[in-house]
């Protein structure tokens, strides 16, 4: 049984391609393959940021948990939060001690590295037992009646203007939040929301990650030098809007919300492992930034 660890790129000798093969057999609904090649088309690819700790049998990658690095602001201060992700092991080769080895790999590689660790889980008991803990998150509804004008346009992921300009923001971001924000990462939102569209007002100079059904608008996230307000992105969307479902902390949006205790996406349950400032805090970890 060999087990490799890198800490840059791990292309170059194709493990990325048994990497991504165990993945898609593991997590099928996620389809890794084309939102890491997604992420590579804009810039910032999935293996110049996580550091892949694997065991492989016969040259084939059967189980894995890699690291990435996530620059957070938590209650004002700014961290480095190492990502737990992509934790799977193949379903032959399962209850024989692979994750337990590789998960001790993983946290010894951490300890001495990082002040505070993040994952989101379906599975919380599979990381109970090494020092992790549910943190409760909120979602905010806030109400209105709104029917602004047309002010966003779409970002276009293929022009390379359009890539520059979410490079920018992203490199120059005010953290969406003052509570739980991020600040200057870029690869795992590219991967996260390379395939949803952004949304892009020229005048606020920020994109916007939302979603709009019905006359619910849904914001995941807002990248710029400035946070805008509530308001303010609502002035610039042409549809009716009568509820406004916040996913994560609105204290810069200037808006009367609502927070309710919410698991994201039903099953997604945010965990840490050692100091984590916002925790008896409302908040959401946001969607770009989730691992």
């Amino acid at each position: 049984m060999n087990q490799y660890r890198f800490q840059r790129s791990f292309a170059e000798d194709k493990l990325s391609d048994r990497l991504f093969n165990l993945l898609e057999i593991v997590f099928p609904e996620i389809q890794i393959s084309d939102a890491a090649q997604v992420g590579r088309m804009l810039g910032a690819s999935w293996e110049s940021a996580s550091t892949p700790f694997i065991r492989l049998h016969d040259d084939v990658a059967i189980s894995h948990v890699g690291v990435l690095e996530i620059p957070m602001q938590l209650m004002g201060q700014n961290i480095i939060a190492g990502g737990i992700h992509a934790v799977c092991t193949h379903p032959e080769y399962r209850r024989r001690g692979y994750y337990r080895q590789i998960i001790k790999e993983v946290l010894d590689y951490c300890n001495s590295r990082y002040d505070t660790l993040v994952l989101t889980t379906a599975q919380p008991e599979l990381y109970q037992p090494f020092g992790f803990r549910v943190v409760k998150e909120h979602i905010f509804i806030a109400k209105c009646d709104s029917a602004g004008s047309q002010g966003f346009r779409l970002i276009d992921t293929s022009d390379t203007n359009d890539v520059k300009l979410l490079h920018r923001l992203l490199e120059t971001r005010e953290p969406v939040s003052n509570i739980v924000g991020i600040v200057n990462e870029k690869a795992v939102f590219c991967v996260n929301e390379g395939r949803n569209p952004l949304y892009y007002a020229e005048d606020l100079d920020v994109i916007v990650c939302m979603e709009i059904k019905d006359t619910q608008l849904q914001l995941f996230d807002v990248v710029g030098t400035r946070i805008c307000t509530l308001a303010e992105i609502l002035e610039r969307i042409p549809q009716r809007i009568q509820e406004v479902a916040i996913y994560f902390s609105p204290d810069r949006l200037n808006a009367n919300v609502q927070a309710l205790s919410h698991i994201f996406d039903g099953d997604s349950l945010l965990m840490v492992r050692g100091n984590f400032a916002a925790e008896n805090e409302k908040f959401m970890l946001p969607r770009s930034a989730r691992c």
